[in-house]
Formats: structure tokens, C-alpha cells, sequence
């Protein structure tokens, strides 16, 4: 797994949390390239796995005894197939201990991998234990409180607080609220700088294993008694939606946190109350929307569009590196339901998906909507669906992969990039809310991620500049400057600014589609 500066935020992420917040993570997560190994090493077998492969239990398919030379022969041979950069792959010396290490077999292949990479140009391919990402991205859990949290800065004060409580969670049944403000974790502040604190604040905040941890929060200027919170898996809250009413009109709102398997439904759902409702404009907020399965984004995409405007059209064109030319291929606008089993990914349901018909979309955005949610707002405007973006320069990530397992850890690799139905995929930079519609700028408002408001409240710094941007026509209220603006975190995962730590399995744009 991946991280850029060591001790960005104070806060270490060990190379085998599966809950990984993407934040900085220790040197000894990377690995320096070697210009003396070998450019193409020999016994590339599959499913051959180290003894000491913690993970090989987990494979996708049968396994034999092999060894970790043999593992790592097999992640260059697929790395130099299947990467998009694969001609700028460094040559690496497989043979040096930061990749050898037989006592800890994962943290070497993570760090081979990302040693063969580390391109100035990709910030996003990742290593996963293969059961912990199957559980996150088909069945929608993770191990933690249900909380998500927001970092003001690198550097004390952090100003860490409560961005998102997910519902039936051990921190939703505790009382914890957006908003309120970390104090200290197992009696270490906040701001701890010490290396044994910063180890304690990760530990607490972005925990790995089930366990109790001690918190202190204060809200509203007031400090609150001591939580003990107890980490488990929690099921995530991808969804939630409510009707509007905005001057005798149905403005519907919709909170899309996750493109996992099981958003499928609500979303489902949302749209066909919005339909009912008889909603005249939505706002879409993604602000903590990484990404997740593209076939969700495109389901999106139809559902706020319609069936005319996306008919015969392409939602998402991937393109493959030069040795993958024949699998270029073309997502269209899903216009039917799916919601797939997640142990055999064969679609459940087959009914017409709900549409609003909409020509024109309000998006809430933050350095934090990364991948295949950026792969809605180009979708949508690559068939002229006016697309209006409030909030912050998203993360930039027009990039995604399929994911392939070897011994139980799933190894992604950037394989394509996307365009849409006008060609249009240059977004490295992400998108950006402007005063016109040119290349990756689009038309919107600058606005804060306002921590003080709960999400879906009118009065809430993004939603209130949509609403009020949707009454005036084009105008943008005045953004305060000493609010909760976007942190300006320079994360691996995103170079635009970002608040919200989500695991990096949950910023990506996956590829892969279910079966009818």
C-alpha cells in the first residue's frame, strides 16, 4: 500500500492496515529503485506462493509451494504486461532487502511493487490483501467506529474532526457527530509529534484489528466525557438521500459516499422517490466519494440523464497500453438494474433503472472525489448534460484498473484511461469548480466542506452555495476564507486538496463488470 511523505500528518499507517487512511506512511513502506537488477526475471508462475504468505489461504484459484522470488517474478511479468507506463518501468533488483525478507512477505511484494511504480505520473496503484478488499468493495464493510474523519492540516493543529458517521455503527450508538472535534485518542492529544504518539493516534484512528480505544471529543467549544469505542467491521452507509423544498419546488439531494456493490439498491431507491417527487434539479454530493466499481458511476450517470440523451452513447471508452490494444473497450450508460451476487458477481435483478431526465446536474466536490466519481461528471458532460461543480479541485484520477490476485494479496496496477463520449480524459489535475467550461474546468462555485452543518441541511456551506447557485442562474456566494475550508493535505492518493482519509481500496475506478 501506498503512501508519499513520511510523517505528513504526524500519523503512521502500517503497510498491512487493510483500513489504510491515505495518509502518509512510513519509508519502510516504499522501497528505493535499483538500476542493476534484472529487466525481465524468469519463473513467473502463478499461484506459486512463499511458505511464509500469510495470505495464500485467500488465493482466488489453487495454489502450490513456491517461494517469494517466485512471487515477485510473477508481479514484474504482469506489472510489464498489464501497467499502462509499463515502457517507464524502472529496472529494479528484485535481490535487495527491502523486497526480500521471507519474515514478512507481504511488506516485500508491497514494496516491489511499488518500487516498479513509483512513476512521477501515478499516484494510485495500490497492493490489498485479497479478502479484506473483496469484503470492503462487494459487501461494504471495513474494520473501524463508522467514523470518517477530516483533517484540517498536516501539522499541528490539525483540527482533526468528525467528517461522516455511518449508521448502526459503534460511533453512531455512542453519540459521536460531523463535526465534533478530536481532543485526544488513548490519552495521546491531537497533536501529538513524538514518534510514540503519532504510533498512538494511528493505532486509535485508523485501527487494523478489532479492540476498545479511549476518545475525547469537544463540540461546540466544549470538551465531552471519554468515549471508549469499540472497532469491529462496520458495514458502510453509501447512500443517503431527501427531498428539498426550495421556494414551492422538489430539489432532491443525494449523498453518494461509495461506489461499492451494496449502493447499488439505495441509489435504486433514491431515484425512484426523487422520480415520484416529481424533483425539478438534484444535487449530487461526492465530496467523499473515492471511487469504486464503474458500472455504479454509469448507472448514475443514466439515472440522472435519461434514456435520450445517453441513447447510443458512451458512458466511459478504456484505453489499455499498447500491448493491450484488442481490450479497448467501450462502457455504455446502464440503463438496468444488476445489484449482483458478491461471491459469484452474476446480476440479481433486471428491471428498468428510474431516471430524472435531467439537463442539468449540481455536484458537491472536494479533492476527496476521485475516480470513478469523476468518471460521472465527465460521463455526464461528454453527452452535454450541464454539469455544475461546487466545492473544491477534485483529485485527478482518470486512470483505473481491473485488479488481479496472486497468493491472496490483489495487485492494481493503473491499466487504462478513460475518456468519455467526446474523447475528453485530460483531467490529472482534476476537475475544477470555475467561471467557465473549458478542458477540465467546469462551471460552478468555490465552497467549504462546512463541518458545522450536518449533511443534507440547506444551511450547509456546499449544499447552500448549490441552492443558491441554482436560484440565481451562475451566481457563487462569497466563500469565507477562515472557515473549514478543504485541507490542503497533499496525499499519494490525490495531489488536489483533500479532507477525508477513506482507505485507498475506496479511490479507484474499477473496472470490472458483473454477468447476466
Amino acid at each position: 500500500m501506498r503512501g508519499e511523505v513520511k510523517q505528513a500528518v504526524g500519523l503512521r499507517v502500517a503497510c498491512m492496515t487493510v483500513t489504510l487512511a491515505v495518509v502518509a506512511l512510513l519509508a519502510s513502506c516504499g522501497g528505493a529503485t535499483n538500476s542493476n537488477g534484472p529487466d525481465s526475471p524468469p519463473q513467473a508462475a502463478a499461484q506459486a506462493c512463499s511458505p511464509n504468505n500469510p495470505f495464500r489461504g485467500d488465493a482466488t484459484g489453487p495454489t502450490t509451494v513456491g517461494s517469494l522470488t517466485i512471487e515477485k517474478n510473477w508481479l514484474r511479468n504482469y506489472v510489464d504486461n498489464a501497467y499502462l507506463w509499463f515502457s517507464d518501468v524502472p529496472n529494479v533488483n528484485p535481490s535487495v532487502l527491502n523486497y526480500s525478507n521471507e519474515g514478512d512477505v507481504y511488506t516485500s511484494l508491497d514494496n516491489y511493487f511499488n518500487a516498479l511504480t513509483e512513476l512521477p505520473r501515478d499516484r494510485f496503484s495500490f497492493t490489498y490483501p485479497t479478502a479484506a478488499w473483496d469484503a470492503l468493495i462487494n459487501s461494504g464493510s471495513s474494520v473501524g467506529y463508522g467514523i470518517e474523519w477530516h483533517f484540517g492540516s498536516n501539522n499541528p493543529p490539525r483540527n482533526i474532526r468528525v467528517a461522516f458517521v455511518h449508521a448502526n455503527s459503534p460511533a453512531s450508538a455512542a453519540g459521536v457527530l460531523r463535526g465534533d472535534t478530536l481532543v485526544q485518542a488513548d490519552g495521546v492529544s491531537a497533536d501529538a509529534i513524538t514518534p510514540s504518539g503519532i504510533d498512538t493516534l494511528n493505532n486509535a484512528l485508523f485501527p487494523a484489528t478489532a479492540g476498545n480505544h479511549t476518545f475525547q471529543f469537544s463540540r461546540g467549544g466544549i470538551t465531552q466525557p471519554d468515549l471508549t469505542l469499540a472497532a469491529g467491521n462496520v458495514t458502510l452507509t453509501p447512500v443517503q438521500h431527501q427531498v428539498l423544498n426550495v421556494s414551492g419546488q422538489n430539489v432532491g439531494y443525494l449523498l453518494f459516499n461509495d461506489h461499492v456493490l451494496t449502493a447499488e439498491e439505495p441509489l435504486i431507491d433514491a431515484f425512484t422517490d426523487f422520480q415520484g417527487a416529481g424533483v425539478t434539479d438534484l444535487v449530487l454530493d461526492l465530496r467523499y466519494n473515492g471511487g469504486g466499481y464503474l458500472y455504479i458511476a454509469s448507472q448514475v450517470a443514466y439515472m440522472i440523464a435519461g434514456s435520450t440523451r445517453t441513447n447510443g452513447q458512451v458512458f466511459e471508452r478504456t484505453q489499455f497500453n499498447s500491448k493491450r490494444t484488442a481490450e479497448n473497450a467501450d462502457t455504455e450508460f446502464i440503463d438496468i438494474a444488476c445489484v449482483p451476487d458478491p461471491n459469484t458477481f452474476l446480476c440479481s435483478q433486471s428491471g428498468n433503472l428510474p431516471t430524472l431526465n435531467l439537463a442539468r446536474v449540481y455536484v458537491l466536490v472536494s479533492g476527496s472525489t476521485c475516480s470513478a466519481s469523476e468518471a460521472i461528471v465527465n460521463g455526464l458532460r461528454g453527452v452535454d448534460v450541464d454539469v455544475r461543480l461546487i466545492g473544491d479541485t477534485t483529485c485527478g484520477k482518470p486512470y483505473g484498473f481491473f485488479g488481479q490476485d496472486n497468493c491472496g494479496v490483489t495487485y492494481f496496477p493503473i491499466e487504462f484511461q478513460g475518456v468519455n463520449a467526446k474523447g475528453f480524459g485530460d483531467y490529472a489535475d482534476g476537475f475544477v469548480p470555475a467561471d467557465n467550461n473549458n478542458g477540465s474546468n467546469v462551471l460552478g462555485c468555490d465552497a467549504n466542506d462546512d463541518l458545522d452543518h450536518a449533511l443534507g441541511d440547506p444551511a450547509e456551506g456546499q449544499l447552500a452555495q448549490a441552492l443558491f447557485h441554482r436560484s440565481s442562474g451562475s451566481a457563487c456566494l462569497a466563500v469565507s476564507q477562515n472557515s473549514s475550508r478543504q485541507s490542503t493535505l497533499s496525499l499519494r492518493a490525490s495531489k488536489a486538496p483533500a479532507s477525508v482519509k477513506k482507505p485507498v481500496a475506496l479511490t479507484n475506478r474499477n473496472a470490472r463488470k458483473p454477468l447476466r
